[in-house]
């Protein structure tokens, strides 16, 4: 995108330059090769003060691990940790030893699993944010990656290891951006086999010998099931074919049958039984959420994950009979997660986080009925048991309904009016959750009340609440943007004076505080995004060709719905903004491509309103890397605490 220069170089000069016609497109393309290095040199983020550096550092020193995977026969356990300032893998021999760093260098990597036999882990390896990563497997005990498959430009993903150890299975956009091949490579001599090459994006959803039950994405929240046979080829189709559902599904315990995440013909997600064509509920609540499930290979555990209001909780069944099976009290645990279960179905990792303290990681082993704590977090020089912890409160839209959001709030703020800052999730199926959050401390300490709401469009809420937001119907909720701020400002003030209150988030979040300082000028006082989109036409035109199809189902379609995009783009409303803005963003971004960034840079500093604009060369969607973090976190509270105080 060679064309943002220029246009950079006259707004340097004094002269800014806005593009009048918002209905074309200001850039073209996304991703370091859009841009040149005057650009990024002129918008590199600038050292911190000590005294805000000093801040973040401490509490980037709070690590909670991943909860990681077992080894086959419960020797030893891997898993992911940010310790070193990105993410590697590291390994234990046993409960609490001192854990061995097995990977290293700059690019982040992440644990994928084993092969059966133990000898080998595989891991993911990205480069720089580009979001293509390679494939690799590694001793378990150590040494040097080897490569399945990292190519430039191709996203590879693990997709399944057989039995015998001896075939790994991926699939790779290298044939075309917007398809996923599955290939076969073959451990013992490097051959790599193309098994399946059909067009739409797969991948494997479970595996037993010589049958992968496989999904097609169709959009953000829309699938297809099959059934491949291996030996022939043939691909049966099982479920979703010419609807617009969501589903999610493993092979059954018992002959012919299908486990099915669904929230077909119900508000909330429920699992039921697929067999001989027909869907039947198994396992359900009328008021919570199910947000995954699993069942191991040996179809022991069927471990389903609930959504409560925002708290993670989670109970295992039976998957043949459906029976629940009795697990051990969590005590005081604000989230219980489940990590990942071995093949064998003997164990499973579980995290379990409270208010005052980061996520601890165990392993249940079900031939004994033991939870063991392998691992704990850290948080060097900080006392944690301050910490605020969230409490759930709703606020009401414009049109009576009330919107959940989580509230973390200084002591001293009890009984005088502070600074709000509200902050936006992504996604935008993502959800706000409460917990533990050295992030959000970060703001409390500062004297920040920190407000994450979970806005019609989250998800966790059920489909209704989940699908409000879907294409042009965005129109009619989006102000629950705005009535988050017009509620704290009326209910939170004291003797007439109303709080200050700014607004973050990123990628979604970042859109919808694009949009709460333009469309909704007035409400916040001032405002950071990080990776949001400023014209969601232009956004989809140039994001990556894989992602323009899954993201088109949740915002619209380029051509059918651009009347209704170009309403909800912020950069639309850009002339009403008249207060402070500080955009962060990736260079190698390949999802919000960095010129919807600095378009939206230049219009506001045409407009006359202060306006900052930081890009992290090395980056793509968010800071990876702790010393990007560390800026990044430290220029929005140095922000905040300029304009809000």
């Amino acid at each position: 995108m060679k064309r943002i220069l220029p246009l950079l170089l006259l707004a340097a000069a004094g002269c800014t330059l806005v593009n009048k016609k918002q209905d074309a497109p200001a850039y073209k393309g996304l991703g370091l090769e859009s841009t040149d290095q005057k650009t990024l040199s002129a918008f590199a983020p600038k050292p911190l003060g000590p005294a805000v550096s000093s801040r973040v550092q401490s509490m980037m020193d709070i690590k909670s691990p991943g909860m990681g995977a077992v080894a086959p026969g419960g020797t030893a356990l891997h898993f992911s940790w940010t310790i070193t300032g990105v993410s590697q893998i590291w390994k234990l021999d046993g409960p609490m030893r001192f854990p061995r760093q097995m990977t290293g260098g700059e690019d982040p990597t992440s644990l994928l699993g084993y092969t059966p036999d133990g000898k080998y882990i595989l891991v993911s390896r990205d480069r720089n944010g580009q979001e293509n990563p390679g494939l690799y497997y590694q001793p378990a005990d150590g040494g040097a990656l080897q490569e399945i498959n990292h190519v430039k430009g191709v996203q590879t993903y693990f997709q399944h290891v057989s039995d015998d150890s001896r075939y790994v299975y991926y699939s790779a956009n290298d044939r075309k951006p917007d398809q996923r091949t599955l290939y076969r490579y073959e451990m013992g001599t490097g051959e790599k086999k193309m098994v399946f090459n059909e067009p739409g994006l797969w991948r494997v959803a479970d595996a037993v010998p010589g049958r992968f039950l496989l999904i097609k994405d169709r959009g953000s929240m829309w699938n297809e099931l099959y059934e491949l046979d291996l030996s022939s080829g043939r691909l049966t189709p099982l479920l979703g074919q010419g609807e617009r559902e969501d589903y999610d599904a493993a092979f059954g315990a018992g002959q012919g049958e299908y486990l099915v995440l669904s929230n077909k013909g119900t508000d909330l997600r429920q699992v039921c039984l697929l067999k001989d064509g027909q869907l039947s509920p198994r396992i359900s609540s009328p008021d919570r959420e199910i947000s995954r499930f699993m069942v191991d290979e040996a179809r022991k555990h069927l471990v389903v994950q609930w959504l409560d209001k925002g708290y993670t909780r989670f109970d295992v069944y039976d998957p043949l009979t459906f029976d629940k099976l009795a697990m051990p009290d969590f005590g005081d645990a604000e989230n219980i997660y489940v990590g990942e279960v071995s093949r064998d179905g003997r164990y499973m990792t579980v995290g379990i986080d409270k208010a005052y303290e980061p996520r601890t990681s165990y392993v249940w082993d079900w031939n004994k009925r033991e939870l063991v704590k392998w691992l704990a977090s850290s948080s060097p020089e900080i006392d944690t048991s301050g910490f605020a912890k969230a409490s759930l409160v709703y606020y009401p839209a414009r049109d009576g309904t009330q919107v959940p959001m989580f509230v973390r709030s200084p002591a001293q703020c009890a009984d005088r009016v502070c600074p709000v800052i509200v902050s936006f999730h992504g996604g935008p199926e993502g959800m706000s959750a409460p917990g533990f959050s050295s992030g959000a401390q970060i703001f409390v300490d500062a004297g920040f009340v920190w407000v994450t709401p979970n806005v019609r469009g989250s998800d966790g809420f059920g489909r209704k609440w989940g699908e409000a937001d879907n294409g042009p119907k965005r129109l009619d909720v989006i102000t629950d943007i705005e009535d988050c701020a017009l509620y704290i400002k009326k209910a939170w003030a004291r003797d007439g004076v109303a709080p200050r209150v700014g607004v973050t988030g990123g990628s979604y979040g970042g859109y919808a505080a694009l949009l709460a300082m333009t469309r909704f000028a007035g409400a916040y006082d001032a405002g950071v995004a990080s990776v949001g989109m400023s014209n969601l036409y232009s956004f989809l035109m140039n994001t990556a060709p894989y992602r323009r199809s899954l993201r088109a189902s949740e915002y619209g379609d380029p051509e059918k719905d651009k009347e209704a995009l170009l309403k909800l783009s912020p950069i639309t409303y850009v002339k009403a903004i008249s207060a402070p803005l500080l955009i962060i963003q990736g260079a190698n971004d390949p999802r919000v491509p960095v010129g919807e960034a600095v378009q939206m840079y230049e219009a506001v500093k045409a407009k006359g309103v202060d306006a900052g604009l930081m890009i992290f060369a090395d980056e793509g969607h968010g800071a990876a890397k702790r010393q990007n973090q560390v800026l990044s976190t430290g220029h929005t509270l140095r922000f905040f605490e300029q304009h809000l105080k």
